[in-house]
């Protein structure tokens, strides 16, 4: 199996969450405006999880240009990564519907961690197939360093539920940013 079908198979899995999360969009009963604005926390989980699934995506589809060939170490890391990634519906949905109490906002924290977590053997996996290509080292070191850095804010965020829950989702939030940064905090000089 060559990656372009793997790929393929984790794009219809991912298209699959992003509409299991839209699906829990509801339309309120009531025809008044106040009705629709009181759904405000299963707009914003919608929001956050949609940019955090986009990211996944977005990475999941750079490591598989570099991915050389499919073994069975890549396809089960990616299994992996998608269920990990999987989740998210649940996470988010729990956590517009409780309105970001304490254990929902830990238990949305804890799902972004295992989805985080998740990736990570298989950008292990497939960066071991790069070690003979220098030209992807500095690459290779920028995802580590971001995943890295992810995983321990998500980590941090799942406590500080408990202390006040819109300080895990400003951490989710600023994990979302981390990946739209150009890398220069990462040590890549512009240009490259």
């Amino acid at each position: 199996m060559g990656p372009g079908r793997l790929e393929a198979f984790s794009d219809g899995v991912l298209a699959v969450i992003i509409t299991i999360m839209v699906l829990e969009l509801k339309v309120p009963l009531s025809r008044d405006p106040a009705a629709l604005l009181s759904l405000w926390p299963t707009f914003l989980s919608y929001l956050l999880s949609y940019l955090v699934v986009a990211i996944y995506w977005v990475n999941h589809h750079r490591m598989f240009h570099l991915c050389r060939r499919v073994d069975n170490a890549v396809l089960w890391t990616n299994m992996l990564c998608l269920f990990g990634i999987s989740f998210i519906p649940f996470a988010t949905a729990y956590l517009g519907q409780d309105g970001f109490t304490p254990f929902a906002t830990a238990v949305y924290g804890a799902s972004l961690l295992l989805a985080n977590v998740a990736i990570m053997p298989l950008r292990i996996v497939l960066a071991g197939q790069l070690k003979n290509e220098p030209q992807y080292a500095a690459s290779i070191r920028r995802a580590a360093i971001k995943s890295w850095v992810s995983a321990t804010l998500y980590a941090a965020g799942i406590p500080l539920a408990y202390v006040n829950p819109a300080l895990t989702l400003f951490l989710c939030f600023v994990v979302a940013v981390i990946y739209f940064l150009p890398n220069a905090w990462l040590g890549e000089k512009s240009g490259h």
